[in-house]
């Protein structure tokens, strides 16, 4: 898929194509298939860099034997427990949230992949804490989507500066640029992480 999107970056974005080259294949990477963990992890992730991120989520793991994470032993947790990993407590009040309309099947993570991309942003936006950016990110690394972009993402937005000598660009601008890697924007979203070596986990 990669070298397809290479192909379709090279007739529609060669400043793209050329940072693309010098890169190795990229495959979407999923250490987990379990959506509920994705997306716990998402919210522990957000604003945080790619490093803080992974050192949190890692002491979060440790709280459940065998890393059996599930909204039934969420619920359960001790906040304080959860903050002593270094989560924030408006973070706790999201993954707590998360568990209960997991455990209410408000939302239903079995079925959701048969969803399209804005359904899956809408439904997933109901859990407080989960907004535009973790649900594209759920797209990407979870549903395995290949045409999503994340206007909202710093990572991108800097990279994208730099490619293209942009100073202040506004989310319009970027999304205009972004419309040239239809639809192949994930692969193109993996290249410019890959630039600045700060790829979401």
């Amino acid at each position: 898929m990669f070298e397809k999107a290479l192909d379709h970056f090279k007739k529609t974005d060669p400043i793209l194509f050329e940072l693309g080259k010098s890169i190795n294949s990229l495959a979407i990477n999923l250490e987990t298939q379990d959506h509920f963990k994705r997306l716990v992890r998402a919210i522990v992730g957000q604003q945080l860099s790619v490093k803080a991120a992974h050192t949190i989520y890692s002491r979060f793991e440790k709280l459940f034997p065998k890393l059996q994470i599930t909204p039934e032993k969420i619920i359960k947790l001790d906040k304080e427990k959860l903050r002593s990993c270094g989560i924030s407590y408006s973070k706790i009040g999201y993954i707590k949230d998360l568990s209960q309309i997991v455990i209410d099947k408000k939302l239903v993570l079995e079925t959701i992949h048969k969803e399209d991309d804005e359904t899956v942003i809408k439904n997933l936006m109901i859990v407080k804490g989960i907004g535009p950016w973790s649900a594209e990110m759920f797209l990407m690394f979870a549903l395995e989507r290949p045409d999503i972009f994340s206007a909202g993402d710093r990572g991108l937005q800097n990279a994208m500066k730099k490619l293209y000598g942009l100073k202040n660009p506004s989310k319009e601008r970027l999304i205009k640029i972004s419309n040239k890697w239809s639809p192949y924007k994930t692969y193109a979203c993996m290249i410019l992480w890959k630039s600045l070596d700060n790829e979401p986990k």
